[in-house]
């Protein structure tokens, strides 16, 4: 696709918001993401498989819809079992960014295919994994997603001890000079973010949080947060 080699990515350096559309009115796709284009780093999609987490979501056609709708990179964040069954359909309908979980099935193997189809990868681990337990993969990767809620719902509480967790992702990345976005996902709020912020995270992925308002200045209120946060 022509259109998605024109994507540009956040510096890795970067604080940025990324709208999950989960929580997004899929009716009306196209509002939706202009409403939070300006403020955006990338969109996610959340992929899920009613298997590795009890709930269903999207497809690869609603990739492709997006990818008519906005020049962003579309991050599809994975919670399937087996991530090998799915990524050439994501990647053909114009994903940027994938993200497999490490409890997943031959997680490794999807990160290289991710990898050599040139296209940017990611691990994700849930809350009750050890973040030691996916430093030996990190090199393959360009993101480390902790998640800050269990997987598979929209609208979950934020998880506070997974604060430790992003420092320790954040202080081993420092100590071997690894250029890595660090990705929070679940439960972040005005409040949340903040606390994720001064732990180490500079990417913010949100659903409630941005579509659930009906405050359309919500996410600039959210942006300017995260550039006066520190």
């Amino acid at each position: 696709m022509k259109h998605n080699n024109m994507v540009r990515f956040p510096d890795w350096l970067d604080n940025f918001i990324v709208p999950s559309i989960l929580s997004a009115d899929v009716s009306n796709l196209y509002k939706e993401i202009k409403s939070v284009e300006k403020y955006s780093g990338w969109i996610q999609v959340d992929v899920m498989d009613g298997h590795f987490v009890p709930n269903l979501s999207f497809g690869p056609n609603v990739v492709m819809s997006l990818r008519k709708i906005t020049m962003l990179p579309i991050d599809v964040h994975l919670m399937v079992e087996e991530p090998l069954n799915f990524i050439k359909a994501f990647i053909k309908n114009g994903a940027d960014l994938i993200t497999v979980h490490y409890e997943s099935k031959k997680f490794y193997e999807a990160i290289k295919l991710i990898k050599k189809s040139g296209k940017k990868a990611g691990i994700a681990i849930r809350p009750g994994t050890d973040f030691k337990k996916i430093a030996p993969y990190l090199k393959a990767v360009d993101l480390i997603l902790i998640m800050t809620v269990e997987p598979g719902f929209g609208g979950q509480s934020f998880i506070f001890n997974m604060l430790d967790k992003i420092k320790e992702a954040r202080d081993y990345i420092n100590s071997k000079k690894m250029k890595k976005y660090i990705q929070v996902d679940g439960g972040i709020s005005e409040e949340t973010l903040i606390y994720a912020l001064n732990s180490g995270a500079n990417s913010f992925v949100m659903g409630s949080g941005l579509f659930g308002k009906k405050n359309p200045d919500n996410i600039k209120k959210i942006y300017n947060l995260i550039y006066g946060g520190k």
